[in-house]
C-alpha cells in the first residue's frame, strides 16, 4: 500500500475534536430539552445541540434513566425530568463512556442514583485517554462520576411494570456499549451504534469499528418487529425499517472503502473516488462530513492506527 499522508489524517480528526467541541459549547449555552412520549411510562429527551439522547422510564418505583447526556444539559435534562415524574432519580444505565452521554453522572450520583454501565465503561473513565498525535488528553472521570455498578454481559431490571434488559454487544462504537430494551413498551435504546440521519463517530481509539457496528445491528435486528420504537443515540426517533437502512448504508461505503484499499488507494484517492456519494444527501449534513467519515472508515480499516 502506498505510504499514507499523516499530516491529512491528522487534520480529518482535529476537525472531528473541534466539531465536536462546537456543539459542546453551543449545547452549554443554548440547550432546550423537549420530550417525546414513547409509552405509557417511557420517555425520549432530546437537546437543541444534538447531544446523545436520554430515555426516562418513570412510575411509583422511581426513575431509571439511560444516559446522562453533556455536562451543560444536565440541569434542564433534571428539570424536565422532575416535570414528568416526582420520584426520585434510582439507577442511570450508560450506553457508552463519551462525554456526550456521561456529561451528567456526577449531578446524578449526587442525588442518589446508582450508575450502571458495563465493566469496559467504568475501565474506559478511569484512565486519561491521549487522543494520539492530536496533542488532545481526555482526563480520568471523577469517581463519583464512574459507575458504581458494572456487568460483564446482561442485567435485567424489573421496575414499574416494565422489564428492561440491558446487555453487552460487541466492540462497535466502543469496547463498552450496552443496548437498552424496554420489553414491554417495545423500545429500544441504541446508543451510539445508531446515528439517524447523520454519519456516525466511530470510537476507533476505543475498541470500536465499522465491521463491530455492522455485526451487532445485524444481531439486533431479529429482536425487534416492525412497531419497535428505536432510539438512537443521535438523532430523531426510528424504526427497524430505518436501522436496515442505516446497517445498508455502513456495510455499501465500508465494501467500497475495502475494495479500493486492495487496489493500493491511498486515502487522498480513497476520497476522491467519493465511496459515498449515494447517501450523502441523507447522511452527509451531520458533524461528520463525507469526506471526514471516509477518511474515519479508512483509518478504521487501515492495518495500523496513526
Amino acid at each position: 500500500m502506498k505510504h499514507k499522508n499523516i499530516c491529512s489524517i491528522i487534520g480529518s480528526l482535529v476537525l472531528v475534536v473541534v466539531s465536536m467541541s462546537f456543539l459542546y459549547a453551543k449545547e452549554k449555552a443554548e440547550v432546550q430539552v423537549t420530550t417525546e412520549k414513547l409509552a405509557e411510562k417511557i420517555y425520549m429527551l432530546q437537546d437543541s445541540s444534538g447531544m446523545g439522547n436520554t430515555v426516562v422510564l418513570t412510575g411509583d418505583d422511581g426513575v431509571l434513566m439511560v444516559d446522562t447526556k453533556a455536562e451543560g444539559s444536565v440541569d434542564k435534562l433534571l428539570a424536565k425530568i422532575t416535570e414528568l415524574c416526582e420520584k426520585p432519580i434510582r439507577f442511570a444505565i450508560i450506553t457508552h463512556w463519551h462525554f456526550d452521554h456521561v456529561g451528567g453522572n456526577i449531578q446524578v450520583a449526587k442525588i442518589g442514583a446508582t450508575i450502571i454501565a458495563h465493566e469496559n465503561v467504568r475501565k474506559q473513565m478511569r484512565v486519561e485517554h491521549d487522543m494520539k498525535l492530536l496533542n488532545t488528553k481526555v482526563p480520568p472521570s471523577p469517581e463519583i462520576a464512574q459507575p458504581l455498578v458494572t456487568f460483564k454481559k446482561e442485567l435485567t431490571f424489573h421496575l414499574n411494570g416494565e422489564d428492561v434488559k440491558i446487555f453487552h454487544v460487541k466492540p462497535g462504537h466502543t469496547d463498552g456499549d450496552a443496548v437498552i430494551f424496554f420489553q414491554n413498551a417495545n423500545v429500544i435504546h441504541m446508543g451510539d451504534l445508531y446515528f439517524e440521519g447523520l454519519y456516525p463517530y466511530i470510537g476507533i481509539y476505543s475498541g470500536g469499528s465499522i465491521n463491530g457496528m455492522i455485526e451487532v445491528i445485524h444481531q439486533i435486528l431479529p429482536m425487534i418487529n416492525e412497531k419497535t420504537k428505536v432510539v438512537p443515540g443521535h438523532g430523531p426517533l426510528s424504526n427497524k425499517a430505518k436501522l436496515q437502512e442505516y446497517v445498508s448504508m455502513l456495510t455499501t461505503i465500508r465494501n467500497k472503502v475495502s475494495r479500493l484499499m486492495q487496489k493500493n488507494y491511498t486515502m487522498e484517492e480513497v476520497i476522491a473516488a467519493k465511496p459515498t456519494h449515494v447517501f450523502d444527501e441523507k447522511w452527509g449534513k451531520g458533524f461528520l462530513s463525507p469526506d471526514q467519515f471516509t477518511k474515519l472508515v479508512y483509518m478504521d480499516l487501515s492495518p495500523k492506527l496513526p
